[in-house]
C-alpha cells in the first residue's frame, strides 16, 4: 500500500516538504491515544533487547541522526517501534542550514542526496525538548547528536562541541560527535587523528558520566578507519558510528544528468551498503569486544540489519529506507531479524 503511495503521490512532491509532512504524522503518532495503536503494531518482542552503553536498548534497530534534527518526533519515532532515536545534528549556535533546494531522491538508486547543512533550531532549544522528553519518558533510548556551528571557525570547533556538550549531555542516553558530514565546510578535517584527539578529550570531559561515540564517514581510506577507531578505544570514548554519508558517486543506476542536476551533498541509502558494511568490519577488528559500534549506511530489510550484527555491529541506525518503506519500516525491520 505504502509502495503504491510513495510512487503516486509522495514521489511528486518536493523531498524535504514531504519530509517535514511526514513528520507531522510522527509527531501525531506520538500522542495518545494514536500513540497506544502504533505500539500495539510495532511493540518489539520480549528478547529483542540489546545492552550496551549501559543502557538497554528495546531492540537493536534505530533510527539515525538526521532525521528528527530538532528532538521532535520522538516519542512518534519511539511508537513507530524504533529502538533508539539519535536526533540531530545540533550546533550550539541556531542556524537555517543552507539554501533550498538541499534534498534530492535517486529513485531507482533508492538513495538520497542532502546538502541540508545543520539546519536546526540550536543547542538551547534542544535542551528545552529534552527536558519536556525526559518527564515524559518515551520507550525509545535518545542520543544526542552535536556538530560544528557553521559560523565557527575550525580551529574554534573544540569551544563550540563543547558549549552543545555542556547543554545537552546531561539529558541524552549517549552523546554522538559528528565530525564527518560533508555539508558543512572544514568538517570532515577533524577526522584527522592529530586533531580529532583533543577534540574528542574535551568533549568527554564536558559531557561527563554520559556515553560517549564518535561518528565516521566512509570516505575515510582504511588506514585512517583503523586509526580513528583505535583512538577512540584509546581517548576512553564508548563506542563509534560507522558511518555518515558519501560524497562518492560510483555505481549509481540513476540517470546522470539528474545525479549531477542535484549537485554537491552526502549521498545515503542503498548504494553506501557495501563501504558501510566493511567499514564496519575494520572497526571491529580493531575496538575490543566490549566496545559499542553502531552500524548505519545502506540498510533496509531485517536480513541487512542482521548482517550488520553478525558482522559485529552492537547496534544498527537507517534513514533513507524509511522514506521508501514507510511509517511500519521498524516493524518490518523487527520482523525481518525473527524470521531466519
Amino acid at each position: 500500500m505504502y509502495a503504491l503511495l510513495f510512487r503516486l503521490v509522495l514521489a511528486r512532491f518536493d523531498p524535504e516538504f514531504a519530509h517535514h509532512a511526514g513528520m507531522v504524522v510522527v509527531r501525531i503518532l506520538g500522542v495518545p491515544p494514536f500513540s497506544w495503536a502504533a505500539r500495539a503494531l510495532t511493540r518489539p518482542a520480549s528478547g529483542d533487547e540489546v545492552q550496551a552503553l549501559g543502557l538497554t536498548f528495546p531492540t537493536p534497530f534505530g533510527i539515525a541522526a538526521g532525521f528528527d534534527k530538532n528532538a521532535v518526533g520522538v516519542r512518534g519515532l519511539s511508537a513507530l517501534g524504533f529502538g533508539h532515536v539519535e536526533v540531530g545534528t545540533i550546533t550550539a549556535i541556531p542556524q537555517p542550514g543552507n539554501l533550498k533546494p538541499r534534498l534530492f531522491r535517486l529513485i531507482p538508486d533508492r538513495a538520497v542526496v542532502n546538502r541540508m547543512g545543520f539546519n536546526n533550531a540550536g543547542a538551547e532549544a534542544a535542551e528545552k525538548r529534552l527536558w519536556k522528553l525526559r518527564r515524559r519518558r518515551p520507550s525509545a533510548v535518545i542520543g544526542v547528536n552535536i556538530g560544528k556551528s557553521r559560523v565557527v571557525a575550525v580551529e574554534d570547533a573544540t569551544a563550540d562541541y563543547v558549549a552543545s556538550a555542556v547543554r545537552l549531555a546531561p539529558l541524552a542516553d549517549y552523546l554522538a560527535i559528528n565530525v564527518s558530514s560533508p555539508n558543512t565546510p572544514g568538517l570532515r578535517g577533524l577526522q584527522a587523528v592529530e586533531t580529532l584527539a583533543p577534540l574528542l578529550r574535551a568533549v568527554k570531559a564536558a559531557a561527563g558520566a554520559t556515553p560517549l561515540l564518535v561518528k565516521i564517514a566512509p570516505d575515510l581510506p582504511d588506514d585512517e578507519v583503523t586509526a580513528i577507531a583505535e583512538l577512540a578505544v584509546a581517548e576512553g570514548l564508548d563506542g563509534l558510528i560507522a558511518t555518515n554519508t558519501t560524497i562518492s558517486r560510483e555505481g549509481l543506476s540513476t540517470d546522470p544528468a539528474k545525479v549531477a542536476a542535484a549537485g554537491e551533498g552526502g549521498l545515503s541509502g542503498a548504494p553506501l551498503k557495501e563501504r558501510s558494511l566493511a567499514v564496519l568490519r575494520l572497526v571491529r577488528a580493531a575496538v575490543p569486544a566490549d566496545f559499542c559500534v553502531i552500524s548505519v549506511g545502506g540498510v533496509e530489510t531485517g536480513a541487512e540489519v542482521r548482517e550488520r550484527l553478525e558482522a559485529g555491529a552492537t547496534l544498527v541506525q537507517g534513514y533513507t529506507a524509511f522514506l521508501y518503506r514507510g511509517p511500519f519500516w521498524a516493524r518490518q525491520i523487527r520482523a525481518g531479524l525473527r524470521t531466519r
